[in-house]
């Protein structure tokens, strides 16, 4: 029997805790951050809701949703870490379509599934992206907790040299963008 180096169990739990890329975008299960960074091209790293401190200088920031921009929900009691999705679809000035991974937990209770074109909508005083409700498939409609925003990061890099390039398949070809209405302008 060959003898394993000291730290060789940690290596080899490393490895077996390397998650193989997944065949495509919506194949992904894990963390938001890796999901962001991989879905909308944005290199930044780190917890999420350190994301737009990190974008300053680096990446333009604003309060208006783009598709490809990358919206960073801030650290709070529900969201220790923050949250960061990526913009699909824009619907119409309060509703867009986000495609984010580890939100809902899927039938089985499993977390960190990626969900492509769900819907998330502004319900700030201001219509200005500060607070928002998002889209649980555990209620298959907006979920009941306002999370407030920082803003969305956008592609482009304030050098204007290396402008990130969202995913392809950020959206689906059919986006059900009456659904999305209806999520947010229909209490359930």
């Amino acid at each position: 029997m060959r003898k394993l180096l000291p730290n060789a169990g940690l290596v080899l739990a490393l490895l077996a805790a390397t998650v193989a890329p997944a065949a495509s975008l919506l194949d992904y299960v894990g963390q938001c951050v890796p999901f962001a960074r991989a879905a909308s091209g944005i290199q930044i790293y780190g917890d999420a809701w350190t994301w737009w401190s990190q974008a300053d200088g680096r990446y333009q920031r604003g309060s208006k949703p783009r598709v490809g921009s990358v919206i960073v929900f801030e650290k709070t009691g529900r969201l220790p870490l923050g949250h960061v999705a990526v913009v699909s679809r824009v619907v119409e000035k309060r509703v867009v379509m986000l495609t984010h991974a580890n939100w809902s937990r899927t039938d089985s209770g499993a977390r960190g599934h990626a969900e492509q074109d769900v819907t998330l909508f502004d319900v700030s005083r201001g219509n200005d992206w500060s607070s928002v409700r998002v889209w649980f498939r555990g209620v298959e409609g907006l979920g009941g907790g306002v999370y407030p925003v920082h803003g969305f990061i956008y592609g482009t890099a304030v050098d204007g040299e290396k402008n990130a390039r969202p995913a392809p398949s950020l959206s689906s070809r059919q986006p059900d963008y009456v659904g999305a209405l209806i999520d947010a302008y229909v209490p359930h």
